[in-house]
Parts: C-alpha cells; sequence; structure tokens
C-alpha cells in the first residue's frame, strides 16, 4: 500500500486499515529418524510447538489464525472492507472534524462515507472511527482518498488527504461457447447449448457456491450439471465443489426458446442476447465473491427465407416399400411467397407424386404441414432429400439435402431398431447409436 501524505504537522492523525479474515497458521515441520543424530528431539520441538496440531505435527497447517501481515490481494467480486480512524494527538479540542473516503477507479470516483456530516467537536485522546465497505466490480488500479478537514481552537481550518493505492486483480478466467442444435424435429427455432469454461487463476482453492445461467425474456434454461439420482440430484462435480488453482471446471446449460418465440421464426434471427452467468464462491474462512457477466450474446443459425423440418418420419423402413412422411414449411422472411414444390430422385431416394405442384401462398411466420410419400431402393441409412421449392414471386429457388434419415433392411427377418441421440459437445457434431433386435 503506497501512503502520501503533506508534510505540514497537523492536530489530528489518520490511520487506515483494511479489514481481512485470519488465515490459518502455517508451519514448516522438520524431522528426521530416530537412528540420525538429533533422535527425537525435532520430534519433541514439534510436539510442544503450541500452534501444531496435537496428534499431527507433521502437517503444515496448524491450529491457530495468524493476523494480516499485509494489504493482501483483492479480487474481481469480493467486498474491500476498510477501517478508518481519526485521532486527536494534540492537547487541545478541535471542531468541525470532516472525513471523508472516496474510491477512485479508472472509470469513476465513489463516495464510501457512511456519513457526510461534520463532528461538532474532538476532544483530546479521542477519535472518530468508521468502517467501510464496496463491492468491487472493476479490475485495475483504485485508489482510496481519504481526506479530513477540521477548525484549530484559534478559528484556523485545516485540511490533509492520505491516499493508498492498491491493485484489483481478476480472480476467474471465463469462457464461453455455443453450440446449435434441433430440439426436436417439430421445432421451428433451436435449442441453444452454452458450456461455460471457468478458470481459478488465483493462488488460493475457491469454494464454488453457486454458478448459475439467468437466461433472457426470449429463453427457457435447463442446467445440465446435475445427476439425477431417485429423488434427489446430484453435482456432477460432487458434494465439496472445491476449485484448486489453475484448475479448470466446465458447465452445461441449454436454452430453449419460449413458445411466444419459437412460433415466430424471424423474431430470433440474427444476433439474440443468450444471458448472463452468476457465479459465486468463498475463499479463506468464507470470504464470498460474486461475479456476473455480461449478456452473452451468440450469432443466431440463418434459416433463410424459408426452413423446412420434419415433423414426422418413421424409425424404420422396409426395403422398395413406399411409407409417409410429414413436412412442416415456414416463411421466416417478411413477404408473402407462392410456392411451388418440385420433388427430385436421386440414386437410393424415390419420391411418389405429382412434382411441381403449387403450394399456394404462403404469409410471414406462417406454416403449413406437407405429406409427402418416399420408398427407397438400397438397403442401410439414408439421407432424404431432393426437394425443391421455388417462390414463384421472385423466381428464387430452395434446395433441401439431408432432410431426415431412416434405416432400410431386406428382407430376411424382422428387426427393431432403435435410434438414440448423444451430444458430444462438439460443434456442428450429432452421433447416432443404433440398437438392433432380432425377433
Amino acid at each position: 500500500m503506497d501512503v502520501n501524505q503533506t508534510k505540514q504537522e497537523h492536530l489530528l492523525a489518520l490511520k487506515v486499515m483494511r479489514l481481512t479474515k485470519p488465515t490459518l497458521f502455517t508451519n514448516l515441520p522438520v524431522t528426521c529418524e530416530d537412528r540420525d543424530l538429533p533422535g527425537d528431539l525435532f520430534g519433541q520441538l514439534m510436539r510442544d510447538d503450541p500452534s501444531t496440531i496435537k496428534g499431527a505435527e507433521t502437517l503444515m497447517l496448524g491450529e491457530m489464525l495468524t493476523l494480516p501481515q499485509n494489504f493482501g490481494n483483492i479480487f474481481l467480486g469480493e467486498t474491500f472492507s476498510s477501517y478508518i480512524s481519526v485521532h486527536n494527538d494534540s492537547s487541545q479540542v478541535v471542531k468541525d472534524i470532516l472525513v471523508k473516503a472516496d474510491l477512485q477507479t479508472s472509470s469513476q470516483r465513489l463516495n464510501l462515507s457512511a456519513s457526510n456530516s461534520a463532528v461538532a467537536e474532538l476532544k483530546p485522546e479521542s477519535c472518530i472511527d468508521d468502517v467501510i465497505h464496496h463491492e468491487v466490480k472493476e479490475i485495475g488500479t483504485h485508489i482510496l482518498v481519504c481526506a479530513v478537514s477540521y477548525t484549530t481552537q484559534c478559528g484556523e481550518k485545516l485540511y490533509f488527504r492520505k491516499f493508498f493505492k492498491f491493485q484489483v486483480l481478476k480472480p476467474l478466467d471465463v469462457k464461453t461457447k455455443f453450440y446449435n442444435a434441433e430440439s426436436d424435429l417439430s421445432s421451428v427455432t433451436d435449442e441453444v447449448f452454452l458450456e461455460a469454461q471457468i478458470q481459478n487463476i488465483t493462488t488460493s482453492p475457491m469454494f464454488m457456491e453457486k454458478v448459475s445461467l439467468e437466461p433472457s425474456m426470449m429463453y427457457n434454461v435447463t442446467e445440465l450439471n446435475i445427476v439425477t439420482s431417485g429423488d434427489q440430484g446430484e453435482s456432477t462435480f460432487g458434494k465439496m465443489s472445491y476449485l484448486q488453482p489453475m484448475d479448470t471446471r466446465q458447465y452445461l446449460y441449454c436454452l430453449k426458446p419460449k413458445p411466444e418465440y419459437a412460433e415466430k421464426a424471424g423474431v430470433i434471427k440474427g444476433v439474440t442476447v443468450i444471458g448472463k452467468l452468476d457465479i459465486v464462491w468463498k475463499t479463506n474462512l468464507g470470504e464470498r465473491g460474486r461475479l456476473q457477466t455480461s449478456q452473452l450474446q451468440r450469432m443466431a443459425p440463418g434459416y433463410g427465407d424459408i426452413r423446412m423440418s420434419v415433423e414426422m418420419i418413421p424409425e424404420t423402413v422396409n426395403l422398395e416399400e413406399p411409407f409417409d412422411i410429414t413436412c412442416k414449411i415456414i416463411n421466416c422472411s417478411e413477404r408473402t411467397m407462392d410456392l411451388q414444390l418440385e420433388m427430385c430422385n436421386t440414386r437410393t431416394v424415390h419420391w411418389c407424386g405429382i412434382s411441381g405442384r403449387q403450394l399456394g401462398k404462403l404469409t410471414p411466420g406462417a406454416s403449413l404441414l406437407l405429406p409427402l410419400t418416399v420408398f427407397s431402393s438400397v438397403q442401410g441409412l439414408q439421407s432424404i432429400s431432393g426437394l425443391r421449392l421455388t417462390d414463384t414471386f421472385l423466381k428464387r429457388t430452395y434446395e433441401y439435402d439431408d432432410i431426415a434419415q431412416v434405416y432400410d433392411w431386406t428382407n430376411g427377418g424382422v428387426f427393431a431398431l432403435e435410434i438414440s441421440l448423444f451430444f458430444f459437445l462438439q460443434p456442428n457434431e450429432m452421433i447416432l447409436h443404433f440398437k438392433m433386435n432380432c425377433e
């Protein structure tokens, strides 16, 4: 802590002390074997040391508390507490004493004084005490400015200041990643998976009391950091949620658009506000810190003017046997479209029906269900593709490939196929797991 003061002698003395909780006493145990020259001397000294834990003298951590020996580190999100004392060192009564404490940061100046009214008089050997608290919300250099003004018995008005400079450090390194995934086949807008990587960049362990995501008004959030066991849920990080220095922990959240916004695909186009992270931790002997990130934003997936999704599709089909699917078409643009449907056969997928038929007009934000019939000529996992929509107003064509996937089996046995989706948190990656049961 840097202290600068004027050389003029004053009747009052100003003292400032930071209020922090004590720490556990640590010692360095010195041991040796019994056959060595000191014998049991070192062991006896440790047993007689009042600061060691009886029966565990070799542990570095003692059972006594140590008062702070220096100003220490201040981290962003913690509460800065300081004790300010103005003492009358003179033999005369001092009048109209006003003590003011301001905190100067790189962007603002804050008044931390509990009272801005002056004390009428201060007798010799008396003092004025004040405790200030401030939740640190900026990193970088902070200057605590303490100013004292008073009036002597002769009516002379005096004034002096002291400056206390300290640095505010960043305790956590927070990184976020977004992953887009389809919530289900009927959704109009995609779910968003948010991965938050939180690293402890301090020199002491932290107890992570709470890490939550406060969603924006457009989304509902589901926390994916709880493992359900019976009727109770347990954190994936265990009951003792400690984060050691330089360790990193990953938190996962799933955000889904609210129904009133999901029905309007155009509302969530472009950059959208997801929400903000709220992180609460404790250090040392329960000192609490809290950080809230700024509003997290992501670039929503572009649907273009029109979007097609699958509403209904069978899990298994027979080779060269027609089956029905239902597609949903949504107008994501701000204009009315007159749509025409073309069905183009591929090497493996063949469409049944009339190609080039008119679907009619579709107003902005509206949708329609489109039943279709198709069959596959090749066995295996196939992608349904080959649909083409044309807006006859603007003569603009939209092609859709890999709309859905189905599994075809040849004759010879009846097979039941279960398809489960597992997300491995890789961007744009979806893995299908197949389980086959033969009857």
